[in-house]
């Protein structure tokens, strides 16, 4: 099959079928406004199959019975497959996400493989974990020898909802680790980036993936809705903003199920008096302009010590020069648009609102004046921002990151703490030492020193604290999210 023939087929992938849909919506290229295809979308008959499916394929298939190597050998051969199609991929997520090419690349197609390969290595920990041996009275007086396990078992039924900042790299990280620990999926995405997910189903087929472990549907938040209370459902695994994160959480109550978040972010970058003032910006307008702001990790609170502020500011400014505003197919272009227009428009607000609050706009705050149709929003940020300014403290979501002065380290610590959320963070210093102990004291889910991009692929737990949600991803700690602990106790 082709990109093209998934666009044009309309229809939902359960239970090992494409079964078509009669409602459709349009899909919309962020970075010219046409419309790249109709997509179909889930009526409550194809959820209640989805569910069923689901449920059937946990229960009563051989999947979770299967040896780790089994499910192993599968899912290496589906990620083969998803490989071997990274030319038409690749394509669909600049079409669907304004991704800029080298972005789609690396960040949104390479890196979600290399993390599910090494997720498919992790699997093959022990599910058996052997209890000490004890020696215990029993019933009769006399003494028993008692011993045990724990048991690692596959949770069940898995939701996950996916977002459209990075859907591919989404889709791929929950779907493998849940299948991996012996779990059936139903996979949800954006209605702004169906097709990343839909694609998955060819692959299924592709590979011979049994069926109804991996059913795919499409819709709005009355999809999800549907789907986060139905009881059938034993986890939901959701990535995105903290607002439905919460409603995600409120909905899973009732049935008491079990919900892995992880959200939004308001991450703060530390830069101090003794940093590289250089590569402390480097990573400063990544944190502005890396999917054009659209990232939950994104270090958008820029906390910088007073005596080099001016210095940070001025070489900030210059890299934003650099940046070109683009077509993401250009090969030159270095950020693209936004995802609709609603997300240009809550990003003009946001710069009113810190106009209005007294915050100095340093670069940008408009429309970028030179593309005439896409959702392009130039990259901007602020000076002379207090932390408890909205700007500071409420997630845009857009290409706006903002600077904000200290003295102290104690005084940089505690602007990076005052915050609902914690998900990332980072720290510049020449005193590494120093650096790490004020790591130690930041209240979020993960800190990077000196630079880089999250690594990932370190086998470390991903996720966040407070507003940015609970549960982890990745390495161990995140495969496990898809089991439960089962003691089993004997005595002779």
């Amino acid at each position: 099959m082709s990109i093209t023939t998934l666009k044009e087929r309309q229809a939902l992938y359960i239970n090992g079928e494409w079964i078509p849909t009669d409602e459709v919506e349009p899909v919309i290229n962020p970075a010219n406004e046409t419309t790249l295809a109709e997509a179909p979308l889930a009526s409550r008959t194809h959820l209640e199959a989805a569910l069923a499916s689901g449920r059937e394929a946990f229960d009563g298939g051989g999947w979770r019975r299967m040896s780790q190597a089994q499910r192993q050998s599968k899912l290496a051969e589906f990620l083969a497959a998803i490989e071997r199609r990274s030319e038409e991929i690749i394509p669909l997520i600049v079409e669907e996400t304004g991704s800029v090419l080298a972005v789609a690349r690396f960040l949104q197609f390479a890196m979600p493989l290399q993390l599910a390969r090494q997720m498919v290595d992790i699997s093959t920990r022990p599910t058996l974990t052997p209890l000490p041996v004890d020696v215990v009275p029993n019933e009769h007086g006399s003494l028993s020898l008692a011993a045990g396990v724990v048991s690692r078992e596959p949770v069940g039924l898995v939701v996950a909802i996916t977002p459209y900042n990075v859907p591919f790299f989404c889709n791929v990280c929950k779907s493998v680790p849940a299948l991996l620990a012996g779990c059936s999926v139903i996979l949800k995405p954006s209605p702004y980036t169906p097709f990343e997910a839909l694609v998955l189903g060819e692959i299924a087929d592709e590979v011979g993936l049994p069926k109804g472990l991996l059913n795919i549907v499409t819709g709005g938040p009355e999809v999800g809705a549907a789907l986060t209370t139905d009881r059938r459902v034993d986890l939901i695994t959701f990535t995105g903003s903290d607002k439905v994160g919460a409603t995600i959480q409120a909905q899973a109550a009732p049935t008491v199920k079990r919900v892995v978040l992880e959200l939004g972010g308001k991450s703060a970058l530390i830069v101090r008096e003794d940093a590289d003032v250089a590569m402390a910006a480097a990573a400063g307008l990544g944190g502005i302009t890396t999917l054009a702001g659209q990232g939950c990790v994104l270090l958008t609170r820029h906390i910088v010590h007073n005596a080099i502020r001016a210095r940070y500011v001025e070489a900030l400014r210059n890299l934003i020069g650099g940046v070109k505003v683009g077509d993401p197919n250009d090969p030159a272009a270095t950020m693209g648009p936004l995802i609709r227009e609603a997300a240009r428009s809550r990003t003009e607000r946001y710069v009113a609102v810190a106009l209005d609050e007294g915050c100095k706009l340093v670069v940008g705050g408009r429309r970028t004046t030179n593309l005439d149709r896409g959702y392009y929003y130039d990259p901007t940020f602020f000076d002379g921002v207090s932390n408890d300014c909205r700007i500071a403290q409420e997630e845009v979501f857009g290409p706006v990151g903002v600077v904000i002065g200290f003295d102290t380290d104690e005084e940089a610590i505690a602007i990076a703490n005052d915050t609902a959320y914690g998900l990332s963070g980072a720290i510049f210093s020449a005193n590494v030492g120093r650096a790490y102990e004020m790591a130690l004291q930041l209240r979020t889910g993960g800190v990077i020193i000196n630079g880089g991009f999250p690594r990932l692929t370190s086998g470390g737990p991903f996720g966040g604290v407070k507003r940015s949600g609970h549960g982890r991803e990745f390495g161990e700690s995140g495969l496990n999210e898809f089991t439960y602990t089962k003691t089993i106790d004997f005595q002779q």
